[in-house]
């Protein structure tokens, strides 16, 4: 969680910095790109902002009408990103986009605008850089795709689509726009500006797919399912494990419920030691495991 913080502030500062910039230089210029990416800049500042009071939420302690923590906390807040970053960035951004093509408008000379673009590729790009590095700390040899589908934890991947789409977004007017004073079509201006619109409301899907199914309630992996399975059953009481059922209440806490057959001489205190062995075992292996209920079949 330290790691994320860390990426998550950078992004902040960047974007912060660069969002006021971007606004001045857009309304000098009348530049519809540039106010796009001036929206962008702050719906990404509000962003880590909503991560970071997620973050602080999830922490809070268990209490008697939620009894196993507020860790899902983050995965609220880490849709509620993923719809502010379609509906502020990249609706915004088309809308804005189509009305300038529709009613072009000569860019004036577009030189402040080459300085906050290069400075905020400068900003971001550290940002990135830096978010990446966090990221590559949690993914354990797996691929980029395939540590994002398993990963528990939507900020430490949040802030590399944020800062990747804003890097893509960049480039993307920095080469429209220079075409579009250079050979006096103003269109191109509006042209760039869908684009980052579209750019946004991709990574706006993929981010919603990831907090989605972790707000709705994944488990453990098939792997780490099989090795409790295993844990529970070398234990001399047990006869089976009939069932095992778990989800991720924070990217640091699984609940975890297993249905277990139990030899048939025990009597009632020896099936209890036998739980209280099997529960003391599974949370000393699996630290994240921080709720274990067995319910004897």
């Amino acid at each position: 969680m330290a790691n994320n913080r860390k990426s998550i502030y950078s992004a902040l500062v960047a974007n912060l910095l660069i969002a006021l910039t971007k606004f001045i230089a857009g309304g000098f210029t009348n530049s519809a790109s540039m106010i796009s990416e001036g929206i962008h800049s702050t719906v990404d500042t509000t962003n880590q902002l909503l991560l970071l009071y997620g973050l602080k939420r999830s922490k809070k302690a268990p209490d008697e009408s939620h009894p196993f923590g507020y860790g899902k906390e983050l995965y609220f807040w880490s849709f509620v990103v993923s719809i502010l970053i379609f509906a502020l960035g990249g609706a915004l951004s088309i809308y804005q986009g189509i009305k300038h093509m529709i009613e072009p408008e000569v860019m004036r000379d577009p030189l402040w605008n080459y300085i906050v673009l290069i400075l905020s590729l400068i900003f971001e790009g550290s940002s990135l850089f830096i978010a990446v590095k966090e990221f590559n700390k949690t993914r354990q040899g797996l691929n980029w795709w395939d540590a994002i589908i398993k990963s528990k934890d939507p900020s430490s991947f949040l802030v590399v689509f944020e800062d990747g789409a804003a890097v893509a977004g960049l480039l993307v007017v920095m080469i429209l726009m220079g075409m579009s004073h250079s050979l006096q079509i103003p269109e191109l201006d509006g042209l760039a500006s869908v684009i980052v619109g579209l750019i946004l409301v991709f990574v706006s899907f993929i981010l919603a797919r990831e907090s989605r199914s972790l707000l709705m309630g994944e488990g453990i992996a098939p792997e780490t399912k099989q090795k409790i399975v295993e844990l529970a059953e070398s234990d001399p009481a047990v006869l089976k494990t009939k069932n095992i059922l778990s989800t991720y209440q924070s990217p640091e806490e699984v609940v975890l419920m297993l249905i277990i057959d139990f030899e048939d001489h025990l009597d009632t205190e020896e099936i209890t030691d036998a739980i209280q062995r099997i529960r003391a075992v599974i949370k000393q292996l699996f630290p994240l495991v921080r709720f274990v209920i067995i319910q004897p079949e």
